[in-house]
């Protein structure tokens, strides 16, 4: 009964390693196609990492309104500031 059950394991594990096997290759293809897209191949090849682009995340028309707010005060208070010191230098 024991060799019964160590051929079972021996066979699991032989399917289990060849899976294994076909992911590796899968993702190493897949890793391959990505750093063609991002233009990376020369620098890959001699060990340096490419760091990732960071997009600029996009602003809603409300965001940019409450900036444009935030700024016009900010702006007000630099001006305010400037015209009392030169008041106070005259």
């Amino acid at each position: 009964m024991s060799a019964d059950v160590t051929g079972e394991l021996r066979a699991a594990l032989a399917k289990l390693t060849a899976e294994k096997r076909r992911i590796e290759h899968q993702t190493a293809a897949l890793q391959e196609a990505l750093r063609a897209v991002n233009g990376s191949g020369g620098q890959r090849a001699r060990g340096m990492t490419r760091r990732t682009k960071r997009g600029r995340r996009r602003m809603t028309t409300a965001e940019r309104k409450a900036v444009a707010r935030r700024m016009k005060a900010y702006w007000a208070k630099r001006r305010a500031a400037g015209s009392k010191a030169k008041k106070n230098a005259a």
